[in-house]
């Protein structure tokens, strides 16, 4: 009876351990023993999860170094970028500023000329001032032909489309495919391309009476 009364404290006790183990933790006992399989301890496992996260640390720590210099150089090269643009655009606007500026420097002596032309007219015969405009016509062509500019051959050839403008027409005789009749303004070419079409008066074939 004895030992009875004992078991039964004995369960009480073990079953008031449970209870006050419970209320701390916040979970049941267990009372199976953890075997070998079940992994290593407590303090294994958290030196191996330390071990983890420092070689995690080192990882990041390298990443964010290749990162910053990779940022680095891609801030270097787009500044390079932008520099060479900017270069760029300056020279394009002072190669369109001072490109014509030969070319001007002529316009300026045939423009002295054209001066003094004007300063002859005084003269009552007109001679000054004839001579005049054939010098300034003189360099003006100089000039044109020094520039790769040549005037398109038109008069009483056969009408081109491609670098003559027909202005008026008229029919004749005379034709039997439209011809240039009368060159009205002269048309020229700058090297290989049209620069300014003829502006001509075209002769066509007179239409057959039915």
């Amino acid at each position: 009876m004895t030992k009875t009364i004992d078991s039964e404290d004995q369960i009480e006790e073990n079953g008031a351990q449970e209870i006050e183990i419970e209320y701390l933790t916040g979970k049941k006992p267990s009372t199976r023993k953890k075997s070998a399989e079940e992994g290593p301890s407590d303090p294994d496992r958290e030196k191996s999860l330390k071990s983890k996260l420092k070689k995690k640390d080192v990882e990041i720590d390298r990443l964010s170094e290749e990162n910053d210099k990779l940022r680095g150089e891609y801030l270097r090269c787009a500044a390079d970028k932008d520099n060479l643009r900017k270069r760029l655009e300056r020279e394009k606007n002072e190669f369109f500023q001072y490109a014509l500026a030969e070319l001007l420097k002529e316009v300026l002596a045939i423009q002295d000329n054209f001066e003094r032309a004007l300063e002859s007219e005084a003269d009552k015969t007109g001679a000054g001032l004839r001579e005049g405009i054939e010098l300034i016509y003189k360099q003006v062509s100089d000039l044109l032909q020094k520039q790769g500019v040549a005037p398109i051959a038109s008069e009483g050839g056969r009408f081109d489309p491609t670098t003559q403008q027909a202005f008026m027409s008229e029919e004749s005789e005379e034709v039997e495919e439209p011809m240039v009749s009368e060159e009205l303004q002269k048309g020229y070419m700058i090297q290989d391309r049209l620069l300014r079409p003829a502006l001509v008066k075209v002769a066509i074939p007179k239409k057959k009476e039915n």
